[in-house]
Order: C-alpha cells, then sequence, then structure tokens
C-alpha cells in the first residue's frame, strides 16, 4: 500500500517508516522539521533508517495546504498515519494557542486532503493524556469507555479535539479510522525532552535527576517496536472505526527509573524532589483489552529489557 506517514521523521514516526517499508508498503513522509528539538536529530533519524533509499521525504508544515497539497499530490496515499503534532504536556501551557494551530487545526488539514483523496484507512495518533487526572481507585487501568471530557493541559485538549474531528469525518465521509491512545513510549531514537531520555543524560554527565513529586506514582511505558506493532495491526486490519489504547499494561513507578538507569549505565545517582507542575499526571496504566481484541496487541518488551536496549543505544550515539 501508498502510505503517507506525518511526522516520520520523529522518534515514533520514523520507526513506524522503518516497519512499513520492511513490510512491503511504499511510504512517503511530510515533515516540518521544526525546533521543538534540534532538527538535527531527526535529520540523522532517516539518515540511520535502514530503508532511507526506499522513503521519499516532502519537507512542509501540516498547516501549509499548499506543502499538505503537494504531500497528497506526490504519494497518492491509500492510508494517512497522522503523527505530527506538537508534543509535551508542559510545554503546551506555555503556548496554548500553538498547540491548537498544529495538532488541531493541522489534524483538520490533513483530515480535509485525506477526504479529497478517498483514503482507504485514516490513523490518528492520539495520547493517553486525553484522560487527564481520573478519580478511579488507585492502580486501575484507563479504558476507552472512561470518560475525557477533562483533560488538564493544552496537548490533552487538542488530542482529544483530533479524536472528534477524525470521528466526524468517519461519520460524514465514510473514511475507515482509527484513533490511538499511545501511552508513554521510549526505546531508541526517543525525544531529548523526555524523561527516560533526560535522566539519561543527566546521570551520564553526573548531574542531578528533578523529580516532580513523590516519585512513588506509577505509569505506563511502552517500549517502541510495541507501540509500532499496534500501528501497523491498525493500518492492516479491516476496522471501520475504533478508539484503541496502546500501552504495555504495566505501571512503573517513576523513582525505579533513574535508579535502573545509573545501574545500567554504571554511574551514582543524584535525585532532587520538585513540586508537581501544571498539567502533571499523577498515574497511568492502560486496560488493553480493546486493543488485544480489535487489533490483536500483545506488547512483547517487559520494562527491564526495553531500558536496556535504550540504554545500548544511548551509549553509541
Amino acid at each position: 500500500m501508498r502510505v503517507l506517514v506525518t511526522g516520520g521523521a520523529g522518534f515514533l514516526g520514523s520507526h513506524v517508516c522503518e516497519a512499513l517499508v520492511a513490510e512491503g508498503h511504499r511510504v512517503t513522509i511530510q515533515d516540518d522539521f521544526n525546533d521543538f528539538y534540534s532538527p538535527h536529530l531527526k535529520e540523522e533519524n532517516l539518515q540511520k533508517l535502514s530503508v532511507q533509499k526506499a522513503v521519499r521525504v516532502i519537507r512542509g508544515d501540516i498547516r501549509d495546504r499548499a506543502a499538505v497539497s503537494r504531500a497528497f499530490e506526490e504519494s497518492r496515499p491509500e492510508v494517512v498515519v497522522h503523527m505530527a503534532a506538537r508534543a509535551g504536556v508542559r510545554p503546551s501551557a506555555d503556548e496554548p494557542r500553538l498547540y491548537h494551530d498544529v495538532n488541531t487545526l493541522g489534524t483538520l488539514e490533513i483530515l480535509e486532503h485525506a477526504r479529497r483523496a478517498n483514503v482507504q484507512r485514516f490513523v490518528f495518533s492520539s495520547s493517553s493524556s486525553v484522560y487527564g487526572r481520573q478519580t478511579q481507585d488507585a492502580g486501575a487501568p484507563l479504558s476507552e469507555d472512561d470518560a475525557v471530557e477533562t483533560p488538564v493541559s493544552p496537548y490533552g485538549a487538542t488530542k482529544r479535539a483530533g479524536e472528534h474531528h477524525v470521528r466526524v469525518f468517519h461519520k460524514l465521509h465514510g473514511i475507515p479510522s482509527v484513533c490511538l491512545r499511545f501511552f508513554t513510549a521510549y526505546g531508541p531514537r526517543q525525544r531529548p525532552d523526555m524523561a527516560i531520555h533526560k535522566f539519561a543524560r543527566l546521570i551520564a554527565a553526573g548531574e542531578e535527576i528533578p523529580i516532580y513529586g513523590s516519585g512513588a506514582t506509577p505509569k505506563d511505558y511502552t517500549f517502541v517496536s510495541d507501540i509500532v506493532s499496534g500501528i501497523v495491526a491498525a493500518i492492516e486490519r479491516p476496522i471501520d472505526f475504533e478508539i484503541v489504547n496502546l500501552g504495555s499494561g504495566r505501571a512503573i513507578p517513576l523513582l525505579s527509573i533513574p535508579e535502573k538507569l545509573a545501574k545500567f549505565l554504571g554511574k551514582p545517582l543524584r535525585v532532587r524532589h520538585l513540586p508537581l507542575q501544571p498539567g502533571d499526571v499523577m498515574e497511568s496504566l492502560a486496560d488493553l483489552a480493546k486493543a488485544r481484541q480489535v487489533l490483536g496487541y500483545a506488547p512483547r518488551v517487559g520494562f527491564d529489557e526495553g531500558l536496556e536496549r535504550f540504554v545500548d543505544w544511548f551509549q553509541h550515539t
């Protein structure tokens, strides 16, 4: 199939493109290489891909109608995997208008082009941030049936808005669509602002690790290859419309992560506790029952194994 992947030069996007090409799909990437983090790292993601010669790269912002039109005209996609977005809960509190413009209006631009192109499937990269701070019992997994109308960050709000728009385009125009709520992904090529990568960098440099809150609260961390397997299944399975969690189904206490990293890196650990930040979610755990049923999803990489794989990549970059 011909697949257009927006945001395909990023952490998750580059892994998705690699997997799709390995399965024989013809892949086009649209990415604006913005400076949320170093564009050079995104260039490296593509340079290091074993499939770099098998993908077409179109540079352009998803809000730029001309750039999006070019991407659709050149790729003639049968499937769109829409991963381009401004990411991060905390930065969204400082720049809510930017997050709205990119994540909400940009998604509408991609959807409108997908409608005109009569794509056979639309896969939207959503987030567990749509759940906000749930009032359910401690340790209870988050289900797609839970209420999601009270996000606690502009980022979460834009991802929920994106889900609404995808559903509306499905209802009005019959586009088969899947919205995937990713729980925190980690692994090689992870963004430098994300916790595991940031912790590893600070530990390696002998600096203090900032921990917001007690560090005891557990979250669902999912190795990148497991997330990618769910995305590929969402492309290839005959689904009309679904919203589906993708996570590990295991909750890891935050403080245990730098402890494990310090052990794997052979470095001492220094921790500094700070107050929780606006938009922080205390805990998260994915209910995977629907993912198993709809996608045949089965995460395979345990947390310690995944962390060791990340550290191996980190030490060789």
